[in-house]
């Protein structure tokens, strides 16, 4: 499986590259790093009373995949990144080589999972999120920082954890209204 998705990274490599791309993708991955600009959104959801669902369902998602994404399924399937299989892309590196394991894409899951939640609460927010998502995702499999299943895992589990998180918050507001209503 790795020497085929190696041969997908060397084609992206080959033939999508450019000045242009190899200026904006590292910048693009930033939005991923660390889910920084996913919970720095979901805060601002929160803030607002119209808006708070949205923000818990997405701090909601996003505490979800750090778990099973990044504590569990990154140490146990202990995949290493591609670079390391092809080191003769590494002076190309437009990124600092990663320390972790490369399975699943963190930064894939974490766009995919606010994305999603953004889609099923407000489609103005969702649309251009989901956007900004598969950019990110893109920019992973660009970077050659992520096998092409690694960033495909990413988006799947984030879109069901975001279907997942949003049912949650649902029941749980649904038993407070219940609760209040029978005061």
């Amino acid at each position: 499986m790795n020497q085929a998705e190696l041969k997908i990274l060397d084609y992206i490599h080959t033939h999508f590259s450019c000045r242009f791309l190899d200026a904006v993708m590292p910048i693009i991955t930033k939005f991923g790093d660390g889910g920084i600009f996913w919970i720095a959104a979901a805060v601002l959801f929160i803030i607002f009373k119209k808006t708070r669902k949205t923000g818990i369902s997405m701090g909601a998602a996003l505490l979800i995949g750090l778990i099973i994404g990044n504590l569990i399924l990154k140490n146990s399937f202990a995949r290493i990144r591609p670079y390391d299989l092809n080191p003769a892309i590494l002076p190309d590196m437009l990124i600092k080589p990663l320390s972790d394991f490369s399975f699943p894409s963190g930064h894939t899951l974490a766009s995919f999972e606010a994305a999603v939640v953004l889609l099923i609460r407000d489609k103005r927010f969702g649309i251009p999120a989901i956007v900004l998502a598969v950019l990110i995702a893109f920019s992973r499999l660009y970077l050659y920082v992520h096998y092409p299943t690694d960033v495909l895992a990413g988006a799947v589990l984030g879109t069901f954890i975001a279907f997942f998180a949003c049912k949650a918050v649902d029941l749980c507001y649904k038993k407070i209204s219940d609760k209040n209503n029978s005061q």
